[in-house]
């Protein structure tokens, strides 16, 4: 994959979503094209550079990590779920921004109840692409099955109880300190593909930083590759 192709991604994406030069500067340093790749193969790179992110199933929506140093918090293990979800709040353009086209804020901590038990995701969306509800968790610790088990019972509700007969299955995805991949897997169904684990980073990262995460996530993901198909962004 060349410069060139990455050049016209941001070109594109610029273009579709009336980017200020501040903003794809942003997007280019946390090195978008490289997060949306992650998963991607030949064809699906090729999408990205002839036609910019599009978004026809959940996996094209979520990045491994979503990077958030607009939020302005230190990285800290005294940071707690709910100064994060403050901070979101009172930077949500920006927060949209990262997150990508298509995403509605619904509400925050709308509670959900079950036999007098009450219970209160962090954030709700409601994707207009997908038309779908979308529910976002903070874990300010390393990722556990608990919270896999948490978040797959907050989907079933909104499928169950909120989500029109119009509306696709609802979405989960997890935003977390760290997380073990296999963890993910084996908790979660091979079938399953309404539930997702972010890693987040409150700091940009520099670009070398970044590369090196996203080669791990490759790497913990075993994404399988075509033989001849090259790391986003290195050239041949």
């Amino acid at each position: 994959m060349d410069r060139a192709d990455i050049r016209a991604f941001y070109e594109i994406e610029a273009i579709k979503n009336n980017w200020a030069a501040r903003e794809l500067e942003r997007q280019i340093n946390s090195l978008l094209y490289e997060r949306l790749a992650l998963s991607r193969d030949k064809k699906g790179l090729m999408r990205l550079a002839t036609k910019g992110q599009t978004v026809h199933a959940p996996a094209d929506v979520f990045k491994d990590p979503v990077v958030m140093e607009f939020l302005g918090l230190p990285e800290s293990p005294k940071l707690v779920e709910t100064e994060m979800e403050q901070a979101m709040i009172n930077n949500l353009q920006a927060f949209l921004l990262e997150m990508g086209k298509g995403f509605a804020f619904v509400g925050r901590q709308k509670r959900l109840t079950l036999d007098g038990d009450h219970f209160y995701p962090d954030l709700v969306f409601y994707h207009i692409l997908l038309k779908c509800y979308v529910i976002i968790d903070l874990k300010v610790k390393k990722l556990t099955h608990g919270d896999l088990g948490q978040m797959q019972m907050y989907v079933n509700y909104y499928d169950r109880e909120i989500a029109g007969h119009k509306d696709n299955p609802t979405i989960g995805l997890i935003l977390c300190a760290d997380k073990n991949d296999a963890v993910v897997k084996y908790v979660l169904d091979k079938k399953n593909k309404s539930i997702f684990a972010s890693r987040y980073r409150l700091q940009l990262p520099s670009e070398a930083e970044l590369r090196t995460e996203l080669r791990r996530e490759v790497r913990e993901l075993d994404v399988p590759r075509k033989a001849g198909a090259k790391w986003p962004g290195t050239q041949r």
